[in-house]
C-alpha cells in the first residue's frame, strides 16, 4: 500500500489557517504595542536563516528498470539461450539460433533492413561506430555504406563463423543502448524463433516510482531525491525521467500514474539488492538561505495580511510579513523591522 505523501506546502497551509484563526480570537492588530507590567513572560523563538525543502514521499522499487523484449521471426532453431542475470556487452552473443550468434550492437536505431554497398542512412553509421568499436579499422563511421565498409562486415562474419557475404543482415545483431542484463527468457532451446525469446533491461540498478498524475507538476527531471532502502539507509538520487503519458487507474483508490525513474550514482550503496520496495522522498522545492520562522509564530493582522510579534527588551510589536514556501513546520518570512537572530512570539 501507497505511504502517505508529505509536502510542506500542504502542511504549512493548514498550520498557516490554524495561526490564523488563533490570531483573530486574541484580536490581533498591525501595530498594537505589549503593556508593560505584570503581564506573563512571552515565549518566543529567533528568527533563522536556513534551507527549505518541500519534498514528496512516494513508494518505488528498486531494479533495473522495465524489461525491453526481443522477438524474432526468422524460423531458426533457437540452439542457447543466456540465464537470467546475465550480463551481455557489445560484440558478444545474446543468443544463437541455428547454432550461430546474435550479437549485440550499441544503438538506439532497431536495424530494418539489410545493409549493402551503395546504402546510406542512419543505420549504416550506427553499424559502422560498431565495427569500430569493436576494432574493425579501414572504415570511415558516416551514414554511407562503402565497400570498406563491406570488408569490414565480411571481416566482422568470419569472426563469429557467418557467411561472408559482406551484406548486414539484420536478423544477426540486438541493439541496445548500452550494456545488457538478461531480466527473463521465454523460449527455450530447441525452439523455432517465431515470437518472443527474451526481456533484457539495464546493467544500473535504478528505483521505478508510479506516481500519481496529481502531483505531476510537482516533480521535473533533474529534481534531487533521496532513497530510503529497507534496511533503512538512505541514498541520494536524481529524479532522471518523468513520464508524460498516463497508466490508467483501476478505481478512485488506485488513481492514474505517470512512470518516475530514479537514478543513483554510487551503486555500491545499493548493497545485493533488487525488486526491493523502497520509500523515495523527492525535492520537489527549494529556497536557500532565506529568514524562516515557525509556522506557529505567524499572526494576522487586522488590517490584513500577516505579521510576526517582534519581542525586544522594550516590549512587543507586530511586524508586517511577506510569505514564501513552507516546509517542515516552517514559513520563509521577508519584509523590515527583523532579522536573522530576532525574537519573534510563538504560543507558549
Amino acid at each position: 500500500m501507497k505511504r502517505p505523501l508529505r509536502t510542506g506546502l500542504v502542511t504549512g497551509s493548514a498550520a498557516l489557517a490554524t495561526a490564523a484563526v488563533a490570531a483573530a480570537a486574541l484580536g490581533i492588530g498591525g501595530g498594537t504595542e505589549t503593556p508593560k507590567g505584570n503581564t506573563p513572560q512571552q515565549a518566543t523563538t529567533p528568527v533563522t536563516r536556513t534551507t527549505l525543502v518541500q519534498s514528496e514521499e512516494v513508494n518505488g522499487t528498486l531494479g533495473y528498470g522495465t524489461a525491453t523484449p526481443v522477438s524474432t521471426a526468422t524460423g531458426a532453431v533457437l540452439t542457447w539461450l543466456p540465464t537470467p542475470g546475465t550480463t551481455i556487452s557489445r560484440g558478444r552473443a545474446v543468443y544463437r539460433a541455428d547454432n550461430l550468434p546474435v550479437v549485440l550492437f550499441y544503438g538506439t536505431l532497431p536495424l530494418y533492413r539489410p545493409l549493402h554497398v551503395g546504402d546510406t542512412g542512419a543505420d549504416v553509421k550506427e553499424i559502422e561506430r560498431n565495427l569500430a568499436a569493436l576494432g574493425y579499422s579501414g572504415i570511415t563511421v558516416d551514414n554511407r555504406y562503402t565497400a570498406a565498409t563491406a570488408s569490414a562486415v565480411k571481416k566482422w562474419q568470419k569472426a563469429l563463423g557467418l557467411s561472408q557475404t559482406g551484406v548486414l543482415d539484420p536478423a544477426t545483431v540486438v541493439v541496445a543502448p548500452g550494456a545488457i542484463r538478461i531480466a527473463a527468457v521465454q523460449a527455450h532451446p530447441g525452439d523455432h524463433a517465431n515470437g518472443p525469446v527474451l526481456s533484457y533491461n539495464g546493467t544500473t540498478r535504478v528505483v521505478s516510482v508510479a506516481l500519481d498524475v496529481a502531483l505531476q507538476n510537482l516533480v521535473k527531471a533533474g529534481n534531487p531525491a533521496k532513497i530510503t532502502l529497507p534496511g533503512g539507509q538512505q541514498v541520494d538520487g536524481v529524479l532522471a525521467t518523468v513520464g508524460t503519458v498516463a497508466t490508467p487507474g483501476e478505481d478512485a483508490n488506485h488513481p492514474a500514474t505517470i512512470a518516475l525513474t530514479v537514478t543513483v550514482a554510487d551503486q555500491s550503496k545499493l548493497g545485493g539488492l533488487d525488486e526491493a520496495p523502497v520509500v523515495v522522498s523527492i525535492t520537489s522545492a527549494k529556497a536557500e538561505n532565506v529568514l524562516t520562522v515557525p509556522v506557529a509564530a505567524l499572526v494576522a493582522l487586522a488590517e490584513g495580511g500577516y505579521g510576526v510579534q517582534v519581542v525586544d527588551v522594550a516590549g512587543s510589536h507586530y511586524v508586517k510579513v511577506q510569505l514564501g514556501m513552507f516546509a517542515d513546520g516552517r514559513v520563509e518570512i521577508t519584509g523590515d523591522g527583523f532579522s536573522e537572530q530576532t525574537q519573534v512570539g510563538v504560543p507558549s
